[in-house]
């Protein structure tokens, strides 16, 4: 079983910045993406930002383009989220989401003055 742990959340001032990571016990070769969602109390849980094996393709949600960078290093079996500039509705519990399959239990980013 495939598991993910996420480490770097925590209590940020708006403009500042965090980087997320996320340590997969395993890759299969095979893998088609990873990346990060997250969940905002009472609302749904979106995609954030994922990078496809094949070529490192990236996608971004708008309201995080030009902020966030993703990033990943297949030899520590590791992906990061590089966030900057960060804003209160940026607040939520960031999840690592391995080929939209597995799932890490979650990290907290509060962005608050």
């Amino acid at each position: 079983q495939l598991q993910l742990v996420e480490s770097g959340g925590g209590l940020v001032q708006p403009g500042g910045s965090l980087r997320l990571s996320c340590k997969a016990s395993k890759f299969y070769l095979d893998y088609r993406a990873i990346g990060w969602f997250r969940q905002a109390p009472g609302k749904e849980r979106e995609g954030v930002s994922c990078i496809s094996s094949s070529d490192s393709s990236t996608y971004y949600l708008d309201s995080v383009k030009g902020r966030f960078t993703i990033s990943r290093d297949d030899a520590k079996k590791m992906v990061f989220l590089q966030m900057d500039n960060l804003k209160p509705e940026d607040t939520a519990v960031y999840y690592c989401n391995y080929n939209f399959a597995f799932w890490g239990q979650g990290t907290q980013v509060t962005v608050s003055s």
